[in-house]
Formats: C-alpha cells, structure tokens, sequence
C-alpha cells in the first residue's frame, strides 16, 4: 500500500504549477481537473477566488474555492482528482435528498463520509463523466449556479 506523502504533492516551496499539476495528475485526471475548474467558474462566475493552501507534508497542497464558507477543495493526487466537498447540517438533507439520483459509486463515497463538528466531509474521485456530474449536483446543493452551465457537464475532456 502507497502512503500518502507518495500520493500528494509535498513541496512546500511554491503552489504547483501547471505543468506540475498535469505531470502529476496525468493527462486523463488532468483533464478533469481543467474541466472542473472551467465549470466552476462558468457557473459561478465572479464568486470564487481559488486558493492554493499547503496543509504539510502528510497532505500537501490542494486548490480551495471558498466565499465566505468553504464551497470545495480540489486535490491533486498521483495519477488522480478528488474533490473534497463539507456539508453542514441544513446541506446534508438537501444532499441526501438527491442521493437516489447520484451513481451508487457518489452514494457510497457519501454514506462512508466522516461527520464531524464542522460537517460532513465527502471527497470524490473526479475520474468520469457520472463523478463529474455528481459532483457538480452536489455542489448545486451548496450553492445555486449563478450562471447556467450549459452544456459544460455532459462534454466529454479534451483529449
């Protein structure tokens, strides 16, 4: 088994670039990874301000999108995407009420989540299509689109 140091991008000198990012992701995870960020900010457009943070050797760095509350956090893994999202009480029943129309898969990872003081924390492997839309479902339930995302969800990734 990997530990997660080998997992996570641990060079406290400076947020990865993105050359780093596409080398360590690799191109498939990569390419989800741009796609998630475009939607982000095509259907919240002007809301967020993504932040690199650095939480330490065991963690590494991953890439926040936060108003005044944590919205989610992408984080980079070897070969990987996961996304982080933090459900507090009044979300997690708006989230479990769109469970049944999630993939078993978005159930799973969500039924399997840590609550803890602050919410519920659900880290998704952003890895297809199904994961993809699961995930920006669930981020509806967070916060209403501003903006309409189009078609942006049912695009394949570049390759």
């Amino acid at each position: 088994m990997m530990n997660e140091q080998a997992l996570r991008m641990t060079d406290a000198d400076h947020p990865p670039t993105p050359e780093e990012l596409g080398e360590w992701l690799g191109s498939d995870a990569y390419s989800f990874w741009e796609r998630f960020s475009r939607f982000i900010g095509e259907t919240y457009p002007g809301v967020f301000s993504p932040e690199w943070l650095f939480g330490g050797k065991k963690h590494g760095w991953s890439l926040r999108y936060k108003k005044s509350r944590s919205f989610c956090t992408m984080v980079p893994e070897r070969e990987r995407f996961s996304l982080v999202i933090v459900f507090g009480a009044e979300e997690r029943a708006k989230a479990e009420a769109i469970l049944p129309r999630l993939s078993e898969e978005t159930g799973k990872a969500y039924s399997e989540a840590a609550t803890c003081h602050d919410g519920k924390w659900v880290l998704l492997d952003i890895g297809n299509d199904s994961a993809f839309n699961d995930a920006a479902a669930l981020l509806a339930v967070k916060r209403k689109p501003k903006a309409a995302p189009g078609k942006q969800q049912m695009q394949k990734p570049s390759p």
